[in-house]
């Protein structure tokens, strides 16, 4: 996903991720953890060439596991999305952008959300003209939301949109967290927990190599030079007990962080393409207050 704060380039992790969604359509099999028939559209001919001339590859076991853990967590939080708006949850916020489709494939019961895409403006740009090359239109619900990290705060960049900071919003930040500083994550939460009661937030959040298996810890380590190589380091990990506890400080309720076991039998169930549930902690939802 979207580095929020780095360089002002295009992201490449973000297209990247587009690429795992696409896989997932092309090669896996049914029913879809995650449907989404937008990313392929996101690519040019030379990478679905490569896609689909090389299967084997993607059937690595380090490729599933990072594969199940990208398409688990979009399909996570949309199902939380939709248990908000059925409580009255009518603006959207997608941080870190980057390709993200669900406004282009947005199901009905999304018609009455307000979506705010937040991203670098580079990043932007190109998922534009790569949606506009495609004949992909815009929603007339959704918005763009451009903020550069180094010069301006989440707060300071969202006051510039349309986003009622009166009225509840739900929150995606999904493969953010880790590029940020302590403090710009931080942020991130104390932002979210300032909204009115009902709001939440779905995040996700990696822990200290020191606390994983060995051969999650390696992988771990493999994925994190694989993005520092692309100018996108990994910079904030989070202990998952003091993360809650954090969190409940700051004033949310109903926290969760999805476990392997509950995202086995929630989506992985009767699979035979080999997607397994990430074995680590890593996807979290919160939601602030009692919510209505």
């Amino acid at each position: 996903m979207a580095d929020l704060s780095s360089e002002r380039n295009s992201s490449r992790t973000a297209l990247g991720v587009a690429a795992l969604r696409a896989v997932h359509q092309l090669l896996d099999g049914e029913p879809k953890i995650l449907n989404d028939p937008i990313a392929a559209h996101l690519l040019d001919a030379d990478a679905l060439q490569q896609i689909q001339a090389d299967p084997t590859r993607i059937r690595e076991p380090l490729a599933r596991g990072l594969r199940s853990h990208v398409v688990l967590r979009s399909r996570y939080a949309e199902d939380r999305m939709a248990e908000a708006v059925q409580r009255g949850v009518r603006q959207c916020v997608v941080l870190g952008a980057g390709f993200d489709t669900f406004a282009y494939r947005q199901p009905d019961w999304a018609r009455s959300l307000r979506i705010f895409e937040v991203d670098h403006r580079a990043t932007q740009q190109e998922k534009r003209q790569r949606l506009q090359s495609a004949g992909i239109p815009t929603p007339t619900n959704l918005e763009f939301v451009a903020i550069d990290f180094e010069l301006v705060s989440l707060r300071e960049g969202l006051r510039t949109s349309t986003l009622n900071f009166s009225e509840p919003a739900f929150f995606s930040c999904l493969g953010v967290l880790v590029y940020l500083t302590q403090e710009a994550a931080d942020a991130v939460f104390r932002l979210v927990a300032a909204f009115p009661s009902s709001s939440e937030i779905v995040f996700t959040f990696s822990t200290p190599g020191s606390s994983l298996a060995s051969s999650d810890a390696a992988n771990s380590e493999a994925l994190a030079g694989r993005v520092g190589s692309l100018g996108e380091p990994f910079q904030t990990y989070f202990d998952p007990q003091t993360l809650m506890r954090n969190l409940r400080a700051l004033g949310f309720s109903e926290i969760e962080f999805l476990s392997s076991e509950a995202a086995e039998q929630r989506y992985f169930q009767g699979r035979n393409d080999g997607l397994r549930a990430p074995r680590r902690e890593g996807i979290g939802a919160a939601i602030v207050g009692g919510h209505l």
